[in-house]
């Protein structure tokens, strides 16, 4: 089984940039996801070029912080922020998604990052009016796209992609046997499989921004738990990026 540990939210502040370094340094985090809109972004870019090991893909957003598209009034709110996910609708229109996150995907490669894969801020990317764009601009990148479910096989099945997505590791109930059984049913296998995680410390953006805040706190000590690399090391699990699993 080849396994990668996705850190999402990279660059959203620096408290988490740093949760995640420490968490690929120091722990088994092999990938991150990197939001071009928010304001750790240059400093995600700055830290992922010293650590070239941490595989960076690009988390796209159109729920979190502001668009980088001076002009896509669907998805804004009055102030000019992306809509919050419990004020997202379905009143987008696809052209706006597309230019804005075309912005999203440019920077972060302008910024000196190469993307080793696509995936979203609570999962957009596969909202089932906006998947259409996503495999679009996986298409047009040449970029893997995670895929956040089993029902998602037809869509994906021209588009590089893990066969497995495990999203379960997160909330209130996180830990060490919590993450090793979303594990083990694949360990024997030849499968390749992602398992998201959201680590990071706390700052004051991490702690008025995100409802997720100390959780990612205990994400952080779980991952690097060195007996964690160990028991997964004994289940031949082998750890890797996207970038190890689809060249160009």
């Amino acid at each position: 089984m080849k396994l990668i540990v996705n850190a999402d939210d990279f660059g959203y502040s620096t408290a988490i940039n740093e949760g995640i370094i420490e968490s690929h340094l120091n722990g088994i985090v092999t990938s991150a996801t990197a939001m071009a809109n928010m304001p750790g972004i240059e400093q995600a870019t700055t830290l992922s070029k010293k650590h070239p090991s941490l595989g960076v893909g690009i988390h796209l957003v159109l729920t979190c912080g502001s668009p980088l598209h001076p002009h896509v009034p669907s998805l804004v709110d009055n102030e000019g922020s992306f809509q919050s996910l419990k004020n997202f609708n379905d009143n987008f229109h696809l052209d706006e998604i597309y230019e804005e996150w075309k912005l999203q995907i440019d920077r972060v490669i302008s910024l000196g990052i190469h993307p080793t894969h696509l995936d979203s801020h609570h999962h957009v990317h596969a909202h089932d009016g906006i998947l259409p764009v996503s495999l679009q601009l996986a298409k047009e990148y040449g970029l893997p796209l995670r895929r956040c479910s089993k029902d998602d096989s037809d869509f994906l099945k021209n588009h590089q992609t893990t066969d497995q997505f495990i999203h379960g590791f997160y909330g209130e109930e996180v830990s060490k046997d919590q993450i090793l059984s979303l594990i083990e049913p694949f360990a024997t296998t030849n499968q390749t499989v992602e398992i998201m995680c959201h680590p990071g410390y706390i700052d004051a953006e991490v702690f008025h921004g995100s409802s997720y805040h100390y959780q990612r706190v205990k994400e952080l000590e779980i991952l690097t738990d060195r007996t964690l690399r160990e028991e997964l090391t004994s289940l031949s699990v082998e750890l890797v990026h996207y970038g190890h699993l689809f060249k160009e």
